[in-house]
């Protein structure tokens, strides 16, 4: 597998310059760190640790003052002191996707949990497992690519790498086509705990995989009861050239959980990368979402859907750095605000100079249910070459009157119609995702989600 990292190509406000921050140190931050680096490691992996350890002792929490984080306030995150626990893995229920149920990884707050995983119906040429899993040649292969992502100077996903001691490992060996989707699942929810996620997906070139990615909160007895924990996930996708990855990103956090999650993806020649991020769960959730094209016509899809009400936030920040000629991206978003939930969406398209005969579409459709419900949204394209076909757009709306009027007219009640609407507006996202037991259960996810109907 060929890939090559580029200096800089996607500009990363997210990051914290070490020059500026050396006077003035984050306590708050500085106690989570002593909490995730509390456990050491060997080699090679603790030497990456602290290297990133390094960086976030000089760093500080991004704050409403700096663009990327205008419109999501932290404050709230920084009012609860977060420890590192391990749960006892085997008290844990989850949704067991049928057409997985033989190649799953479990974690527990960041931790494989062997009891709750099954990887026995995979194909030669894969290897899905944890770190400790690996045999020594797959570690050092490893080495090449855990944590070489653009974007890693970012305080959260530095925090991250200072922290890892597990990780979940996919890795398409080079021409194998993985017909089983691989489900990674990752359990949060103990109280003030914090629990650090990390995945790497390497596709060497000619391969194909289809991988659901799915962070969910402890099972309790009502959806309402949930402590306040914070979830800190990273994940890394390499595609190889003429390699194909179609990935499912599930957020069903608690309702008092905090989620700040990295996906970053490079896609070298020719190579097709699809995602499905469906956010539905956190009291507080942000995603960063980063795409770096490293060879020319490759084709790359974002569908993203986020669900949310009463006072939630959810954030998505996307980039996309499409560097070579002959590039294609497809990116549609979509947010149905209820309550006094507030969404965020920034979308940055990058095409430099060399990027000719780039096709690229960004759109952004917002859907509120309640007078009080907001949405700040900030599609953008950076354009320098001048040979490309690229729209964007973003669209705010509310369920029409004549709309759910018709639909009473046909013998539907009001709560009924408007469910109708809003599952349709939905499922145009949900239906694209390649697992159909997932799709159902998103599906009846947002059908029961009673508070979306009440203005």
């Amino acid at each position: 597998m060929s890939i090559q990292i580029s200096p800089s190509p996607i500009p990363n406000s997210n990051a914290v310059s070490l020059t500026s921050t050396l006077l003035d140190r984050d306590d708050y931050l500085t106690g989570l760190l002593n909490q995730v680096t509390a456990t050491k490691t060997e080699g090679w992996l603790q030497e990456l640790r602290q290297g990133a350890a390094n960086w976030v002792r000089h760093s500080i929490l991004p704050t409403t003052r700096e663009e990327e984080w205008r419109f999501t306030d932290l404050s709230s995150l920084r009012k609860v002191q977060f420890n590192v626990e391990t749960l006892h893995a085997t008290s844990l229920q989850f949704d067991i996707l049928p057409e997985a149920a033989n190649s799953r990884l479990v974690f527990v707050n960041g931790v494989y949990a062997p009891e709750l995983s099954a990887v026995t119906d995979l194909p030669s040429g894969i290897v899905v497992s944890n770190f400790a899993g690996l045999s020594e040649v797959e570690q050092q292969a490893v080495q090449q690519y855990l944590a070489q992502a653009e974007g890693a100077q970012e305080v959260f996903t530095a925090l991250n790498t200072a922290g890892i001691t597990d990780a979940a490992v996919v890795w398409v060996k080079k021409n194998v086509v993985v017909e089983t989707p691989i489900h990674l699942v990752f359990i949060s929810g103990e109280t003030l705990t914090i629990s650090q996620p990390r995945c790497l997906v390497v596709a060497e070139s000619g391969s194909q995989v289809t991988l659901v990615e799915e962070y969910v909160a402890l099972m309790l007895p009502t959806p309402q009861e949930g402590g306040v924990y914070f979830t800190n996930a990273v994940t890394e996708v390499w595609v190889g050239d003429n390699a194909q990855v179609s990935h499912t990103r599930v957020e069903r956090e608690g309702a008092e959980a905090f989620h700040i999650g990295k996906t970053a993806i490079a896609q070298a020649r020719d190579s097709r990368y699809t995602c499905h991020a469906i956010t539905l769960g956190a009291k507080l959730s942000r995603h960063n979402l980063e795409i770096l094209q490293t060879g020319e016509q490759t084709q790359t899809t974002l569908n993203g859907l986020t669900i949310i009400s009463g006072k939630q936030l959810s954030d998505t920040h996307s980039a996309i750095a499409l560097n070579y000629p002959h590039g294609t991206s497809d990116q549609l978003h979509k947010c149905i605000v209820g309550d006094h939930a507030h969404a965020v969406f920034n979308g940055k398209v990058l095409v430099p100079k060399r990027a000719q005969l780039t096709n690229a579409s960004q759109l952004n459709r917002n859907l509120l249910l309640s007078s009080k419900a907001r949405v700040d949204t900030k599609p953008q394209l950076e354009i320098t070459a001048d040979n490309v076909k690229c729209a964007h757009g973003a669209t705010v709306s509310q369920l029409e009157d004549d709309e759910i009027f018709y639909l009473q007219s046909r013998g539907i009640d009001e709560n009924d119609a408007r469910k109708l609407l809003i599952n349709a507006f939905a499922a145009e996202i949900i239906n694209q995702i390649p697992v159909p037991s997932l799709r159902e259960i998103l599906l009846n996810t947002v059908n029961n989600l009673k508070s979306l109907t009440n203005d």
